[in-house]
């Protein structure tokens, strides 16, 4: 790939042959948490504390509870508003380095492909793509809720998690993702219009 991607925002990772598989993409600078590493790692935690301030953070990390352990660590560690976070979909598979897949048998970051990748970095908002019929005023569209989630039954319910698990991969967001991790980036994927035609089309399929 002749033209990388150049994001502003300093790139987390778990390992390197992740950043290995981003920087063959990305033009920015890609730091790797070394696994649990960055648990223990304070000097490595500072940097980080500093590089939100002064230019923001991007994690994306696996999609296996591991990742999200790492990626939670992070949010309780980064100021909300200078961490954003790209996720990528579950995807089932050996990278072709290993001999076995993984614990959970998905794909990490360095078995994504291109398109995959591209499209978790623009849902991460850190690029976009113009378009021809590209609306300023759907920038202004009503923001999805809580309230929302509730009246879809997406939280609250009997069967919420099976709803929740149905949107998650009509998405290609990771299965493992919580109500609460998904409401808080939701609005990126889709409007409010598009959460309740989800619905009522869910339902129409149950019936």
């Amino acid at each position: 790939m002749t033209n990388k991607i150049k994001i502003k925002e300093a790139i987390i990772v778990e390992g390197k042959y992740d950043k290995i598989r981003l920087d063959s993409l990305i033009d920015g600078l890609i730091i790797t948490t070394d696994g649990f590493g960055i648990f223990k790692d304070k000097q490595k935690m500072n940097m980080l504390r500093h590089l939100a301030e002064t230019r923001g953070l991007l994690v994306i990390t696996d999609s296996d509870s591991a990742g999200f352990v790492i990626r939670n660590h992070l949010r309780s560690c980064i100021p909300s508003d200078r961490i954003k976070h790209a996720y990528i979909p579950d995807v089932f598979g050996k990278e072709r380095r290993k001999t076995s897949p993984s614990k959970e048998g998905k794909l990490g970051v360095e078995g994504m492909s291109t398109e995959a990748l591209i499209r978790a970095l623009e849902r991460a908002g850190v690029i976009c793509r113009e378009t021809e019929n590209s609306d300023p005023s759907a920038q202004q569209a009503e923001r999805i809720t809580p309230a929302d989630f509730y009246r879809c039954g997406l939280s609250g319910g009997e069967g919420s998690a099976t709803l929740r698990a149905a949107l998650l991969s009509h998405l290609g967001l990771p299965s493992r993702m919580t109500a609460k991790a998904l409401l808080g980036v939701i609005n990126d994927y889709m409007t409010r219009e598009q959460l309740y035609e989800f619905f009522v089309t869910r339902l129409q399929s149950l019936n």
